[in-house]
């Protein structure tokens, strides 16, 4: 057990390319190819999918495109307003932690002034916004790491794969967030200002009227500051953590796995991704709770005003929340595409290439 604990320590995702083959015992010619001696290993892409006859569409086409951005949808929409009482709360915690004063409390006292129909306060344009935001956010990733991929070849992107990962999850969430900023300025108008607005029909006409178009995009930036960082943990930690788990957990390739227990290693290296990426992103989410309940003050006059010890209130909250969003939506993405019979691509493989460059193949 402790072997495979060392194992997975020096395994991180953020190996550079020579001590990644070294951990892979790939770096010398005394190494020998992975798999059973004497079976010929067919050369794959990073994201080529290994047979696409039994597939409904061609890996990087439009259909492929247009279903990940649908299972984005479905991903970010449905689990983000899941958990709308929980946000709810934790942004309450944010915004005024004298009276909200952890999340057992916080929830008591908004029962207590609100009824339980308070809690759902916001679900609109939780639930709009975060389909948007999912639309662009998977939808794109694939878009960019096919590009990226591409640009970069089959043996770079092989040897930086954590880099291209980390690239098209920040590319996407750059676009994403464009899209989810008015619904989450709505949003936390509703849940943390007391008498504002109850519904989005009510505070999308007030915000315009007050502050116009700004009133919308004034939170963009502090949301590129939360979520380009906390997409890049998800997707690279979670992308790294497949690939762990399969080398060193799972003991039978993942070719031999069910569907099931292909998705069951989903929900696992999504929840352990989910966990990195709220200790990640909290204090600029933090940051965008209070600005967007106040007109007046800039991102770096909340920061400061809130300190050190001010951005982290509410982090437990938003580390359970998050883990199990995180988990929840890859274990929905992953299942929308084998649902549609969608390619998808084994954890990445040495291209034989390279291999030839190494002296470990004829």
């Amino acid at each position: 057990m402790f072997s495979s604990v060392a194992h997975l320590a020096r395994a991180n995702p953020f190996n550079a390319p020579h001590l990644q083959l070294v951990h892979d015992g790939l770096a010398g010619p005394s190494s020998s190819p992975a798999g059973p001696p004497g079976v010929p290993r067919r050369p794959r892409k990073l994201a080529a999918a290994a047979a696409t006859e039994e597939y409904s569409c061609e890996y990087g086409s439009m259909k492929f495109y247009a279903l990940c951005g649908f299972g984005g949808v479905l991903s970010c929409g449905l689990t983000h307003t899941a958990v709308v009482p929980l946000d709810l709360v934790k942004c309450r915690m944010q915004v005024d932690p004298q009276k909200y004063k952890g999340i057992f409390n916080g929830f008591s006292v908004t029962l207590k002034e609100d009824g339980v129909r308070g809690l759902a306060k916001g679900w609109a344009p939780t639930f709009i916004g975060y389909s948007m935001q999912g639309l662009c956010k998977f939808g794109f990733y694939e878009v960019f790491k096919v590009l990226y991929s591409n640009m970069l070849g089959e043996e770079n992107a092989y040897l930086w794969r954590t880099s291209l990962y980390l690239a098209a999850s920040a590319s996407a969430e750059f676009f994403a967030d464009i899209a989810l900023a008015p619904m989450e300025a709505a949003k936390v108008r509703i849940q943390t200002q007391p008498g504002y607005a109850n519904t989005l029909r009510d505070a999308a006409p007030k915000m315009f009227k007050e502050e116009g178009l700004k009133a919308f995009y004034k939170g963009v930036a502090p949301l590129w500051m939360r979520q380009i960082p906390y997409t890049m943990m998800k997707f690279a930690c979670f992308e790294r953590t497949v690939e762990a788990l399969y080398k060193f957990v799972v003991p039978k390739p993942r070719s031999e796995c069910t569907k099931a227990e292909q998705l069951v290693v989903t929900f696992v290296a999504g929840y352990i991704a989910g966990v990195f990426c709220a200790i990640v992103s909290h204090p600029a989410d933090s940051v965008v709770s209070v600005l967007n309940k106040e007109k007046g003050s800039s991102a770096s006059q909340v920061l400061q005003r809130l300190g050190f010890k001010g951005v982290w209130k509410g982090l437990f909250a938003r580390i359970i929340m998050i883990g199990t969003l995180t988990a929840l939506q890859w274990f929905i993405y992953d299942s929308v595409k084998v649902y549609f019979r969608l390619p998808r691509p084994p954890p990445p493989e040495m291209p034989e290439s390279l291999k030839k460059k190494l002296g470990l193949t004829q």
